[in-house]
């Protein structure tokens, strides 16, 4: 049961909508977000170390990834009915509500984190995220790193290709970046993303399909 109702009410107020406090602070779930992502992180880290005690930490990282990004924290909190508690204006650019729902699991999870502590935060996150809503068998099971998946079709065929840069698009939290694969000097495809490596990764998945790379 929440103690400090106040705290779960800030996490589900995106920056939208956020009005200044009589300290002169616009509260949102900004901060919430920063607190719950590191929590999230951790506590995903430690679980997947205890659960895995023979893979490397190459593995160990790909997995984490794969369960902390943002499609994949959108996907869980619809399931959790997330997208019907959060408030936001509706207004301005779409691209500042792509990760609304993921961000917002991410401040609750900071908001659990202030209310109740490490343990019970952890009992939340195993029980309700790892064995409710995400499955790890099939995240295991699924190849999504395409970065990977061309690099190494390319060393096969004897290939030369690299990723750039071309382009980046807004600033702050709207920044995008767009990234070029390149093979043999010749443009293969672009994809684009909210971090350099996504960007990177959207490239490889188009360049994977258009080369018929399964």
């Amino acid at each position: 049961m929440p103690i400090n109702l106040e705290v779960y009410h800030i996490a589900t107020q995106h920056r939208s909508i956020a009005k200044e406090n009589e300290q002169g602070f616009r509260e949102s779930n900004e901060r919430l977000e920063y607190l719950g992502d590191a929590i999230l992180g951790a506590l995903i880290a430690e679980y997947l170390f205890k659960k895995y005690p023979f893979r490397e930490e190459g593995f160990l990282t790909e997995i984490r990834s794969r369960i902390v990004n943002r499609d994949m924290l959108n996907d869980v909190s619809k399931k959790m009915g997330i997208d019907e508690i959060v408030k936001y204006s509706g207004r301005g650019d779409n691209r500042s509500y792509k990760s609304l729902y993921g961000d917002t699991l991410e401040a609750l999870i900071g908001a659990i984190y202030l209310d109740h502590g490490y343990a019970k935060t952890k009992k939340f996150i195993i029980k309700k995220l790892l064995r409710q809503y995400i499955d790890l068998d099939e995240i295991i099971q699924t190849n999504l790193n395409y970065k990977s998946k061309i690099i190494e079709w390319a060393h096969r065929n004897n290939k030369e290709i690299y990723f750039q840069v071309v382009e980046v698009k807004g600033k702050g939290h709207n920044r995008q970046f767009v990234a070029e694969l390149m093979m043999e000097e010749k443009s293969v495809s672009k994809g684009a993303g909210y971090s350099k490596k996504k960007a990177e990764q959207d490239a490889a998945k188009k360049s994977c399909e258009k080369l018929a790379i399964e």
